[in-house]
């Protein structure tokens, strides 16, 4: 039996981690394990069940308290970005397994280019009349459409996501108003917005798009309620938590054509089960949560998971050791 440590890396969905660092040494000193296909529950633990290091990308593959509690062998664990929602970190403190994780990259600036890709692409109709010419058409009634310049953008949320989509909906020629729990008239301001409520925003805005973080005070702040309140003509974008939406409120509203489109690339499941309906809802674009896919972001992701693993083998101090 090798008595070398066994390493295993969870959800590398793109196959990526290995493009963008130096894997040689890891190959060499632990028996490496990398896993490209989503894993829970029972799965996941016969992945991880001789595991002595476990690197997870982003939040994939969640660990609560009944599973670490199973793996006697664990020593290390790590996860990429700089937070992960699906780790129970006290019950790796409770036996004083370590933990690091990784820089993000630049999630926040890829986060905010997805969004005006999903805003443009839903307001410019773009799926059904790159359909249209793949069947042979030119331009059709579904060819006329309004302008975003002169509308009203309504941005949840003006942290550093939303505030770089004000600025491009400045460059748009478009009025930007804000809301968030904690919003004030000069923070709205000093990104050249107005504050207004969450009422006004949702019943006045063209475009309304997601950029809160999610918690106990936003959770299904989106429901058939605030739903109703929509424009017929509006779009609703959501590049941030799934949770901040009631999908089946959605669901409901986007048949009954209020509001007219919905652009989403985050699920309340991900990957989003193939036989979801959503996958081919009328008006709804949706995106398999790219907002942080992007080179730059695994590169910073695999050169810190090798980085931290060798680190970890050398018995060094790890780069970004995680405090909860």
């Amino acid at each position: 039996m090798s008595s070398l440590p066994n390493i295993v890396i969870l959800g590398d969905y793109e196959r990526a981690l290995r493009r963008f660092s130096q894997w040689e040494t890891l190959d060499q000193k632990s028996n490496l394990t990398i896993h490209h296909e989503p894993l829970r529950d029972e799965a996941l633990y016969e992945a991880v069940k001789e595991a002595d290091a476990i690197a997870i990308v982003r939040d994939r593959s969640p660990f609560d308290e009944a599973m670490i509690a199973r793996l006697p062998r664990l020593k290390f664990l790590m996860f990429t970005g700089e937070r992960n929602g699906t780790l129970d970190a006290a019950a790796l403190v409770s036996r004083n397994i370590p933990m690091a994780c990784t820089p993000g990259g630049p999630s926040k600036e890829t986060t905010a280019e997805l969004t005006w890709a999903l805003i443009l692409a839903a307001s410019k109709n773009l799926i059904n009349q790159t359909s249209l010419i793949g069947n042979g058409g030119w331009r059709n009634e579904l060819s006329v459409l309004p302008m975003l310049s002169g509308q009203r953008l309504g941005i949840m949320g003006l942290g550093a996501i939303g505030s770089k989509v004000a600025r491009v909906g400045h460059a748009f020629g478009m009025e930007v108003v804000t809301w968030s729990p904690r919003m004030t008239p000069e923070r709205a301001a000093a990104q050249n917005a107005i504050s207004v409520s969450l009422d006004e925003l949702l019943s006045t805005s063209k475009v309304v798009t997601l950029h809160l973080v999610a918690g106990p005070g936003t959770k299904g702040i989106i429901s058939a309620d605030q739903l109703a309140l929509m424009r017929p003509d509006s779009i609703l974008v959501n590049t941030s938590r799934s949770a901040l939406i009631n999908m089946s409120d959605l669901s409901i509203a986007l048949q009954k054509g209020s509001p007219a489109k919905a652009a989403v690339d985050v699920f309340d499941v991900e990957p989003l089960p193939a036989n979801d309906p959503l996958r081919n809802m009328p008006h709804l674009l949706v995106t398999p949560h790219l907002g942080f896919i992007a080179e730059p972001i695994f590169e910073a992701f695999s050169q810190g998971i090798t980085q931290t693993l060798n680190a970890w083998l050398e018995q060094k101090p790890v780069p970004h050791p995680f405090k909860p």
